[in-house]
């Protein structure tokens, strides 16, 4: 029995689309969460290099959809030119967007969203209509006293002025704990919140956080 070219095109179509979701069934996604000066852009690099994750930044995600002038970027942009804030289905939005566009990645790491429990609710909506989910929250502990001194160093050289000014890093610490704490509490009913050690060199914290992703895998 002969198969027509439509029939072998709709078989491809199936094939592909099967590969799409066993893809998206075994991406492993995490939070990673710190607060300024804690290292977690450092960790977060590292973690992305060996577990092969996506970085998604939501500021990232922004400011390309706006240079790519995608519906949901002139959405933003016209909002933010306002002075309003983008509302979190713009932003969940763009997410769901970025995660269809990079089908190949092994997972996401998540940085700067979510930042309330609302938004941690709609992250997980998205996630489950793509059959994936949060495997697991990662907070770097570090204290105040320890944060302060490592921005007041760091401002000593990165010319930002809110690594300079003690009032203003002990402010921004305080914001950091206030957002994240609904977020962690959110995610500590499901039993996905870790708190990591943040004070130590930046190998054995990277040990620490990377034999929780493989405790999970």
């Amino acid at each position: 029995m002969s198969i027509s070219d439509n029939e072998l095109y709709i078989c491809f179509t199936e094939v592909i689309v099967y590969f799409h979701w066993i893809l998206i069934l075994t991406m492993f996604n995490i939070i990673l969460f710190g607060p300024p000066g804690s290292g977690k852009g450092t960790q977060s690099e590292k973690l992305i290099a060996k577990f092969g994750l996506k970085h998604l930044s939501t500021g990232d995600l922004l400011r390309s959809e706006i240079a790519k002038q995608t519906e949901l970027g002139l959405a933003a942009k016209k909002l933010m030119d306002r002075g309003e804030l983008v509302p979190d289905e713009v932003v969940v939005g763009m997410i769901s967007s970025s995660i269809d566009n990079h089908p190949e990645a092994k997972g996401f790491l998540f940085d700067g969203f979510p930042r309330t429990s609302a938004q941690a609710q709609a992250l997980d909506i998205l996630l489950e209509q793509k059959n994936a989910s949060i495997a697991v929250m990662l907070a770097l502990e570090v204290s105040e006293e320890e944060l302060v001194k490592r921005l007041m160093k760091r401002g000593e050289t990165s010319g930002r002025s809110d690594d300079t000014n003690e009032t203003v890093i002990r402010a921004r610490i305080t914001e950091y704990h206030n957002k994240t704490a609904a977020v962690a509490d959110y995610y500590q009913q499901f039993n996905k919140v870790v708190m990591i050690e943040g004070e130590g060199s930046v190998d054995e914290i990277f040990q620490m956080l990377s034999n929780e992703i493989d405790n999970r895998i």
